[in-house]
């Protein structure tokens, strides 16, 4: 018996035909899990992030991006994706890193959103790109109690 196990044995593939053999619109699901999967292959972890709920319908995106200026960052939301790109900065003439432990290489950060999450705001404070976000359902999708009309027969006995 192996201790190691090859690279193809770690990827695994859903079949999600049964799921959508019994339901309506969740084709999205099968394009979120592809994405989710080759976005974890590509990602590198560069740069670090946090995704934290701020309250009952907002959250935020935390990005560690030291040593970028705003001009050096990007963020478009377009559709359901949130796109962060950096773009690297030229080094100032005449220096010589002795040690360069603070990366400055151009980066993009795709994020999945969720249907009505809209990008509130962002801001760039102490090294850290914060992007707010918030969950806006529109009052058509919001539960609504439907009432229940009584049959012809009640209504003539009821108007009489």
């Amino acid at each position: 018996m192996s201790l190691v196990r090859s690279e193809e044995e770690h990827v695994r593939t859903y079949d999600m035909t049964p799921l959508f053999s019994t339901s309506v619109g969740f084709d999205r699901l099968s394009r979120l899990m592809e994405a989710a999967r080759t976005h974890e292959a590509s990602a590198k972890g560069y740069p670090p992030y946090n995704i934290l709920r701020t309250d009952e319908t907002g959250y935020r995106i935390s990005l560690a991006v030291a040593g970028f200026e705003d001009e050096d960052l990007e963020i478009v939301a377009q559709e359901n994706v949130l796109t962060v790109t950096g773009s690297s900065r030229k080094d100032p003439e005449g220096l010589t890193y002795l040690h360069r432990g603070i990366a400055g290489r151009g980066f993009e950060r795709r994020f999945q959103l969720a249907d009505h999450i809209r990008v509130v705001g962002a801001r760039l404070h102490n090294g850290l790109l914060h992007v707010d976000l918030v969950r806006e359902v529109p009052e058509a999708m919001k539960p609504r109690t439907i009432a229940i009309q009584s049959s012809a027969r009640e209504q003539i006995a009821a108007a009489k």
